[in-house]
């Protein structure tokens, strides 16, 4: 039967014991409140309907103005946006589930706009290919925009940035939520850092390995040092190569900061893996050799299905598997998964921004159906 699945069984991580292992993944989808990038009751019924996630990682969440590279994203450095995640978090501990907030600062993936006609930051003034989703004020509609090339940050700014990073943990903590992830991949701010196409610093921040790892430990110290380690989480992605994060030591790096995470006793590391059709392979090889590195949870995401989603967790390379679009059409999803039900089709065009439709409106089967589907499941055959 499909519930002898590995992702049905339940484990500990950060603290919590969780009872099955299927993860919401983080997904934007810019419905904050105006001006201010302030969550609110209708985020909180959103994730609350999706309370049956083993854990909850919220969309990411900026930790400072700087930060922000998207439209009407929440924020999780003022009092109005604190207030609005304690929301979030009472509607989701209601319902019995368990949520970390995103922590995210997008570096050069952003536009002036957002930053009054200044450009956006970054580890050095590089040009890339990279778009961002923007509102125009005039027209209220939303598109992609290119992103300009950034200005470099000074060693000053870096040491603000990583104490906003440390704030907003204590932010997330103070509103509630069971921990924090810190948003390390996808070629947003650490992740450039990381990477020699996008990092061409000469200072202690660039250059080598050791000094190209040296934000992120900063940030993850940070943090761990105000909330505890075992509530720090970070995502990263070893495997992308679009936005002009295609660097040829990334992997070696990685692995480099999965000896540091293990030793730093973070309460997981969360893996994404390129979800688009001719993305890298991520190779077995490279789960093989993380998972030497980093002992403690995994977390995987990437167009998983229910067949893969047990081989990665039965050959050890991942503890967990998250789920992002599967969570916006289906906020019954786990039950759904484990019973074999039919799954309905998200809408992309409802995907960032507006309003209801597209985001709290998805209905969750109805029991009968899914005792229906149960009973026939567990039927004995005539044959």
């Amino acid at each position: 039967m499909s519930t002898q699945s590995p992702l049905f069984t339940p484990i500990v991580v950060a603290g919590q014991t969780l009872p099955h292992r299927i993860v919401m993944a983080p997904m934007t989808r810019a419905r904050s409140t105006q001006p201010g990038d302030v969550p609110n009751e209708m985020n909180a019924r959103y994730y609350a309907q999706r309370a049956s996630a083993a854990l909850i990682v919220t969309e990411a969440t900026q930790v400072s103005p700087q930060g922000k590279g998207y439209s009407f994203t929440p924020g999780i450095y003022s009092d109005a946006q604190v207030a609005g995640w304690r929301l979030v978090t009472e509607a989701v501990h209601a319902a019995g589930g368990r949520i970390f907030a995103q922590l995210w600062h997008v570096g050069r993936m952003s536009h002036a706009d957002f930053h009054q006609g200044k450009l956006p930051v970054a580890p050095s003034a590089v040009p890339f290919d990279g778009q961002i989703w923007k509102v125009d004020p005039t027209t209220g509609e939303g598109a992609m925009v290119d992103s300009p090339t950034p200005r470099e940050l000074t060693r000053d700014e870096i040491k603000a940035i990583v104490d906003d990073f440390r704030r907003g943990a204590r932010h997330a903590i103070d509103a509630g939520f069971d921990g924090v992830e810190i948003h390390g991949a996808n070629g947003y701010l650490i992740d450039q850092f990381l990477r020699t196409t996008s990092n061409v610093r000469t200072d202690e921040y660039g250059g080598s390995r050791e000094n190209r790892l040296r934000f992120l430990k900063e940030v993850v110290d940070a943090i761990a040092d105000e909330i505890g380690a075992e509530r720090t989480a970070i995502r990263l992605a070893p495997f992308l190569t679009a936005r002009g994060m295609a660097c040829p030591d990334i992997l070696p790096t990685i692995l480099e900061a999965a000896e540091f995470l293990q030793a730093r006793g973070v309460g997981y590391l969360h893996l994404v893996e390129a979800d688009w059709d001719d993305a890298p392979q991520f190779t077995e090889d490279f789960r093989q050799a993380i998972r030497a590195r980093f002992t403690r949870p995994i977390i995987v995401a990437g167009k998983y299905d229910k067949a893969r989603a047990d081989w990665v967790l039965s050959k050890g390379y991942a503890d967990l598997v998250a789920f992002g679009r599967s969570f916006v059409a289906n906020p019954d999803f786990p039950r759904r998964f484990e019973h074999d039900l039919p799954l309905a089709e998200f809408d992309g065009k409802t995907l960032f921004g507006g309003g209801e439709h597209g985001y709290t409106d998805y209905p969750a089967l109805a029991h009968e159906s899914v005792q229906r589907a149960t009973s026939t499941l567990e039927e004995p055959s005539n044959v």
